[in-house]
């Protein structure tokens, strides 16, 4: 006979999102032996060990991953159950834990959420910004429920639709000397310093293709955040390939140039990534609708 509750299924579904039971138990307003009650009385009726224990954080163990997915499920379907039930008029209510690119997350977070948060105000949109291969092990964990990404995504478990189109600029200070030329070739480029974004980061490949196709370039600085980048290009550092979204107000303030480079192929797609797994929910169709209109 099935007897777990939906406070047991809620502290799973906490632990597995926060890796420790202290957090967890502040996100669903319960002390922390509650919490820990409840997970081991869910872990005794299931026969399986949802956690392993590694250094002070709970990660999910083998059982944990797939059985996680469906905890979630029956809670959204619970609540869309009382929300069917109870409820007077048609507002959405829940709450959607997205994660975005440092692109997406620092300069089109207006484009990817205005819409949906107009329009479904009750919901709580809980934003993750990060590289893309940290977006992406999220959406793979289940610790976000869908994430926007730059860059490719090749991934079984992992279903990707297109959200809009973005592209590289090649960024230099105004008085670098490939700023002067008023026609640029691939040759023009040997032996020019770089500063690129960290690993991980889809800017980082793409600029790493690019560099690829130049002569003899050197990379001397490394830094993880697109301002840092645009800070270090326009005291002279070096050249960047960054997202043309990011470097508007830096080159309208005259602090760096875009420089014309028809010879490279800096076009790339934004996408939405999703678990294939993962039930899509109201809140979650309602933003995948939301989103897919103003794409």
């Amino acid at each position: 006979m099935i007897s777990y509750t939906p406070r047991q299924l809620q502290a799973f579904v906490a632990v597995a999102a926060e890796g420790s039971v202290r957090r967890a138990a502040e996100t669903v307003h319960l002390t922390q032996p509650a919490l820990s009650m409840a997970l081991a009385e869910l872990e005794r009726q299931l026969g399986a060990s949802l956690f392993d224990r590694e250094r002070g954080r709970l990660h999910l163990s083998a059982q944990g991953r797939e059985l996680l997915p469906l905890a979630q499920e029956i809670l959204e379907r619970m609540q869309a159950l009382q929300q069917r039930a109870g409820a007077t008029d048609d507002r959405l209510s829940g709450t959607l834990r997205l994660g975005a690119s440092n692109t997406v997350g620092n300069y089109l977070v207006g484009d990817l959420l205005g819409d949906f948060v107009a329009a479904y105000p009750e919901v709580a949109v809980q934003l993750t910004v990060n590289n893309t291969d940290a977006i992406v092990a999220g959406v793979l964990e289940h610790r976000l429920d869908l994430g926007c990404v730059e860059g490719e995504v090749a991934h079984p478990q992992l279903q990707t639709s297109p959200w809009r189109e973005d592209a590289l600029v090649v960024c230099a200070r105004p008085d670098h000397r490939l700023a002067r030329k008023t026609r640029l070739r691939a040759a023009d480029f040997r032996d020019t310093r770089w500063i690129v974004r960290e690993p991980g980061s889809a800017t980082r490949a793409m600029s790493e293709r690019i560099l690829a196709e130049l002569p003899e370039p050197r990379v001397v600085l490394e830094l993880g955040q697109i301002e840092a980048i645009k800070q270090a290009v326009s005291a002279g550092l070096g050249l960047a390939c960054l997202p043309r979204v990011a470097v508007g107000d830096a080159v309208s303030a005259g602090r760096l140039v875009v420089l014309k480079t028809p010879f490279l192929a800096l076009g790339r797609h934004l996408s939405l990534v999703t678990h294939r797994t993962r039930y899509r929910g109201p809140v979650m169709q309602a933003f995948l609708s939301r989103v897919s209109g103003s794409g």
